[in-house]
């Protein structure tokens, strides 16, 4: 004999099935695809459940933004440059499906590098042993020179870098966001911070340029953002930090202005979930109205992804 009282379960209330409310049924489970299918069929198969439900509601609003020729920004590290997906954003560039490209500052470092050189990305950890990661004399030289060059006149960090990769006929400015950004007429911002960048290891950094640079590239996306309206877009890819901090301070001054910058949607497309994001893009901005997303996977995947839908 047990020692332990147990408890009855003969008088537990039960219910049908039939009346219960249910999260998921059979018309929102993806549907089978063939060999031939389309990328648009692709999508329509995703079930409309949990993120393939959030997926396909964003494609559509960024659609909408697309067709109404409503603003469209797009906010990047510099991972998706690395990635080599420069090509398909600039696709959208040309077709003025985006209406203004924030990168950081690594951002502008990775593309210039391209442009340039046509390679980027050094062996950060070999580097670091014997003092040699960032110490590139050819970026370092460009970009600050670029930024001094220019001091005391009206060009932002972005579009003096553009500019210049088109005066000295970059050999490979065909994949440079920049310079494409700069010949479609299409508002370029870099947003950079000071010891965060190899440039700034280098005697060729001028602090005064810099910062006046970096702050007419605050002003100028502020502009853009001061541009938003019911329906637009705002995209995070890649940043954890730095672009989500300047997006929310730049909101704010736009919204202390008085500009009706509400009711847009956000999405945030990156490898893990991170707090600034997720705060300062998918939730705080959409209190008010309009919709936050945040999609989870590598950009060399989802990114493709989303601009072939774009472009079907």
């Amino acid at each position: 004999m047990s020692k332990f009282e147990k408890l009855k379960f003969d008088q537990v209330k039960t219910y049908h099935i039939s009346e219960r409310e249910n999260k998921v049924e059979k018309s929102k489970f993806a549907t089978a695809l063939n060999r031939k299918s389309t990328l648009e069929e692709y999508l329509e198969s995703l079930p409309d459940i949990l993120m393939g439900k959030e997926f396909k509601e964003f494609v559509s609003h960024f659609r909408t933004a697309i067709r109404e020729k409503n603003t469209v920004i797009w906010m990047m590290g510099a991972h998706v440059i690395k990635c080599g997906l420069s090509p398909l954003i600039i696709s959208l560039i040309k077709r003025k499906y985006i209406s203004h490209v924030a990168l950081n500052g690594a951002g502008a470092i990775h593309d210039v590098e391209i442009a340039m050189w046509g390679n980027t990305s050094e062996d950060v950890a070999k580097g670091l042993k014997d003092g040699s990661f960032g110490m590139c004399q050819d970026t370092a030289e460009f970009i600050n020179l670029g930024l001094k060059e220019n001091f005391h006149n009206e060009l932002g960090y972005g579009e003096l870098l553009g500019e210049k990769l088109l005066n000295k006929q970059a050999p490979y400015s065909e994949l440079s966001i920049i310079a494409n950004c700069v010949k479609a007429g299409v508002p370029i911002s870099v947003h950079p911070a000071l010891g965060t960048e190899i440039i700034q290891q280098h005697p060729s950094l001028d602090g005064a340029s810099f910062g006046e640079k970096a702050l007419l590239d605050f002003q100028v996306f502020a502009n853009s953002l001061s541009k938003l309206k019911n329906g637009s877009i705002v995209l995070n890819v890649g940043s954890a930090v730095i672009l989500p901090e300047v997006f929310l301070k730049a909101l704010t001054v736009v919204r202390n202005l008085n500009f009706p910058a509400y009711n847009f949607h956000t999405a945030v497309f990156d490898m893990n979930r991170h707090y600034r994001p997720t705060v300062n893009v998918q939730n705080r901005p959409t209190m008010d109205g309009g919709d936050g997303y945040y999609f989870i996977g590598y950009h060399e995947i989802m990114l493709p992804l989303l601009i072939g839908l774009m472009l079907e």
